[in-house]
């Protein structure tokens, strides 16, 4: 299933679902709404962000990917809530369990991924850290802007490698536990997606896969020597059988 990418002139009076994204980079949130529409088999058009274009940011209520607009409806940029759209549009395939307990369990394990302080927030200030020590992670002027934009206290950044490497060592126990092919053991579901676009931070597909900034690249693939022990392969081996079977390659950014 393919998308195409249109202007924000085009994008504000059109109706259906639009998706305001980063270009030439795989934000694992954004990847992962890609990858619940696709599977949802849900249309939509992808607007690339442009952080001066006041339009845009008028339109979207913020200046930041993604953000999900779904009709007149008022713009959605939680992982939950366009999670939980997408679940209202298409209700089949279900990428969330009805069962409380299980329904409960997977909304928990996507919060690790997803959420504030979770893997993905705290991997973002690890590589913000590096940068502004000039040991690796995002350049010093990203570091910086991504630093101030997402919480980066001095104070912190001792915390920030061990709080990574904690997470991952906690969604990696939860994949083995549930039997090492899915998350939800034998179903494919929301935590699956989630799991194999985050992975991109630390290990980003191949270039013929994903042809983004190289600058991206670089601090994406940047690990200390700690957090390289910390990645367990069987995240990885995870998100390479999603793409095979589930998600649509190359990705288009």
């Amino acid at each position: 299933m393919t998308f195409p990418y249109i202007s924000v002139d085009e994008a504000i009076p059109r109706a259906g679902l639009r998706m305001v994204v980063l270009g030439k980079v795989p934000s694992p949130w954004g990847e992962a709404a890609k990858g619940i529409f696709h599977v949802k088999g849900l249309d939509f058009a992808a607007v690339r962000l442009v952080y001066d274009n006041e339009a845009l940011t008028a339109w979207a209520g913020q200046r930041t990917g993604p953000v999900v607009v779904y009709d007149r409806e008022p713009p959605r940029s939680g992982w939950a809530e366009i999670l939980m759209l997408a679940e209202r549009l298409a209700p089949s395939p279900a990428l969330l369990s009805l069962e409380p307990h299980a329904r409960g369990k997977a909304i928990e394990l996507a919060n690790l991924f997803c959420g504030e302080r979770g893997l993905g927030w705290t991997r973002r200030l690890q590589l913000a850290q590096a940068g502004l020590a000039k040991n690796g992670g995002f350049n010093e002027r990203v570091a910086g802007y991504l630093g101030k934009k997402y919480g980066y206290q001095p104070d912190d950044a001792a915390s920030y490698g061990p709080r990574v490497r904690e997470l991952l060592g906690q969604v990696a126990a939860a994949l083995r536990a549930a039997g090492g092919e899915y998350y939800h053991g034998a179903t494919f579901g929301a935590v699956d997606i989630y799991s194999a676009a985050f992975v991109a931070l630390f290990a980003p597909l191949p270039e013929e896969q994903c042809a983004m900034d190289p600058a991206v690249r670089a601090a994406f693939e940047w690990l200390d020597e700690e957090t390289r022990a910390a990645l367990d392969p069987a995240l990885i081996e995870h998100r390479d059988r999603l793409y095979a079977r589930h998600l649509e390659l190359p990705l288009s950014l």
